[in-house]
């Protein structure tokens, strides 16, 4: 799962993020509502998590104007109002489900797994394909389900989240920059060998008993998902 969490409070954006993370997802945040509104209309997201106090513009006007323009993906609104009339007014900007703060993580979560498994029924009752493929390689990012063949491929959280990265930029070189921020959120630091050590233990489960290879390595440059 993809999903893209618009939060302002640090304590709380790294806590959720962190934990979404160790399930394995893929987690991009933004503090400000502007640009949490440019990053939801282009990141091609599976779900949203949106605060609603935010800079710059509040988050249920970064849902309307979401709906406005005709992204359909599901948002789950975080907010310390506990009101009835605040929470029909956060569903009624077209959100799809009201949480509020303090909550737990394991909450959070279950929450938004039950949005995407009605987003994926919904999807697929109109016929959508949601699975994200290459070559013979299929990824389920609603099951976590992986396969090469038709073999099961059971990957650690952080492979998972490496191997769907680059299952949504296929033929795109990925450097070990791009790889750190988006699988461990952390600046580049030269000295690290972690990304070659992950992609080392994805490649030889991926790769090491299929043909053809599909995990490049450019070096100096970075790692490409391409048909040798």
């Amino acid at each position: 799962m993809k999903l893209l969490l618009i939060e302002d409070d640090q304590k709380i954006s790294g806590y959720v993020a962190k934990g979404f993370r160790e399930s394995g997802d893929i987690v991009d945040t933004q503090a400000d509502g502007n640009d949490g509104l440019a990053m939801a209309m282009e990141g091609n997201y599976d779900l949203l998590i949106v605060d609603v106090m935010l800079p710059g513009r509040d988050g249920l006007s970064v849902i309307e104007e979401m709906r406005a323009r005709g992204l359909a993906t599901p948002v789950i609104i975080l907010s310390a109002k506990r009101s009835v009339e605040d929470r029909v007014r956060g569903l009624e900007t077209g959100s799809d489900d009201y949480l509020t703060k303090p909550f737990s993580f394991t909450e959070l979560q279950a929450r938004a797994q039950a949005l995407l498994r009605r987003s994926q029924q919904g999807n697929s009752e109109a016929g959508l394909h949601q699975e994200l493929t290459f070559s013979d390689l299929v990824m389920d990012p609603y099951s976590k389900v992986v396969t090469r063949s038709g073999q099961r491929i059971r990957l650690q959280p952080r492979e998972y989240q490496l191997l769907e990265y680059m299952l949504r930029n296929p033929g795109r070189v990925l450097s070990k920059t791009l790889v750190l921020e988006h699988v461990w959120e952390y600046s580049f630091d030269p000295q690290t060998n972690v990304v070659d050590v992950l992609v080392c233990r994805l490649r030889s489960k991926i790769d090491k008993d299929f043909s053809p290879k599909l995990i490049h390595t450019l070096r100096g440059v970075g790692y490409v998902l391409k048909v040798d």
